[in-house]
């Protein structure tokens, strides 16, 4: 099935969010030794936080790679961005999980540092089963 570049990408925002709303809530679950009353809304919160901080985090990016005037995503380049959004996410998930969760720094870094493990699996299968599902158009065979 082939989409355009923009409902693609709603399509895979949406369908990956709550997908990972969904599982991420059973993580947390195990994580934290909690139920999916406590979970889910941190699920949430998580998800909501993540998508913000993607948008701000890349538009800041984008804008400093202009600046600096960067015309190619070398990999020190990426791990540069890999590095700062990552960051970002520890920055505002550990003390969400210190709050609602009652647990110290520590604890709070491991959970992240699993979820973390967790998203890096998940975003490749994810992303994986969803190229198989919506072909990119330029990826089209061509037509004989």
């Amino acid at each position: 099935m082939t989409l355009t570049r923009i409902k693609r990408r709603l399509l895979y925002v949406i369908v990956f969010e709550i997908t990972a709303i969904i599982l991420s809530t059973f993580v947390l679950m195990l994580l934290s030794n909690s139920d999916v009353d406590e979970s889910l809304p941190v699920a949430i919160l998580m998800s909501t936080a993540a998508v913000v901080w993607n948008y701000l985090f890349n538009t800041a990016f984008e804008f400093w790679e202009t600046r600096q005037q960067i015309n190619k995503r070398t990999l020190a380049v990426r791990s540069l961005h890999a590095l700062g959004f990552e960051g970002g996410l520890i920055l505002i998930c550990v003390p969400l999980y210190m709050v609602w969760y009652g647990v110290d720094l520590w604890t709070a870094f491991a959970m992240e540092a699993a979820l973390l493990l967790f998203f890096l699996v998940y975003t490749f299968v994810f992303t994986f089963l969803f190229d198989q599902v919506f072909i990119l158009q330029h990826q089209m065979p061509a037509k004989a």
